[in-house]
């Protein structure tokens, strides 16, 4: 499979995967952040976020249909890609392959489907404090270059309430603010101020076990 692969720069805001519109490519994430997002009527709802070992696109040998959804990069990586016609062959040679993407992208759709639960059935506390773990889980890393703008925006809270509740969570040691970046400090205590979603996705995502990368794929 690995001569299939092509090595790739993920930029911030790159299209990943457009709605509708049949993928010409699948990417294997290796470092970076993906934003898996509704757009609709001019708002714009984030479902999941992709990160290390993660993939764009898996969906697509699952179900077959066109996505409503798009992704784009939300933090600078890299990662690898492959044409969809090079994995659809591999898939059809090596069943392991298909199995491994098809448990990513049963777990990749219960994260989606627990964001919109989440969205009206939990505080906002517990729902930023999941985004954080899950954001963290996926990069790989305690720092996490968002602002406050974009959590209001893609979580549908109101900048307001996006501050106030960072602020709070700073003046219990959770995290710590600054231009443009936030830093886990404590992650064990904000696991304990997420919801339950965080557990179930995280679980989720550890039962599916490791998807093709670029660096471990067979040749």
């Amino acid at each position: 499979m690995a001569k299939f692969l092509e090595p790739v720069v993920l930029n911030e805001r790159m299209v990943l995967q457009e709605r509708k519109k049949p993928p010409e490519y699948v990417y294997f994430v290796e470092s970076g952040l993906v934003s898996l997002r509704i757009v609709a009527a001019g708002s714009i709802l984030e479902t999941a976020v992709i990160g290390y070992q993660g993939v764009v696109g898996a969906s697509f040998f699952t179900g077959g249909h066109l996505s409503t959804l798009e992704a784009v990069v939300l933090f600078p990586g890299s990662g690898h890609r492959i044409r969809v016609e090079d994995l659809r062959r591999m898939t059809n040679e090596r069943p392991e392959i298909r199995r491994s993407l098809f448990r990513y992208a049963q777990a990749l759709a219960l994260h989606c489907a627990q964001t919109g639960l989440c969205a009206v059935r939990h505080r906002r506390e517990e729902r930023l404090a999941s985004w954080l773990c899950l954001a963290s889980d996926a990069a790989g890393t305690q720092v996490l270059p968002v602002t406050h703008e974009y959590l209001s925006s893609f979580l549908g809270l109101r900048r307001a309430t996006v501050t106030e509740t960072l602020i709070r969570f700073e003046e219990q040691g959770l995290i710590r603010k600054m231009r443009g970046i936030l830093h886990i400090d404590e992650r064990s205590d904000l696991e304990r101020t997420a919801c339950g979603c965080y557990k179930l996705v995280s679980e989720a995502y550890c039962s599916s076990g490791s998807v093709i990368s670029g660096e471990g794929a067979a040749d």
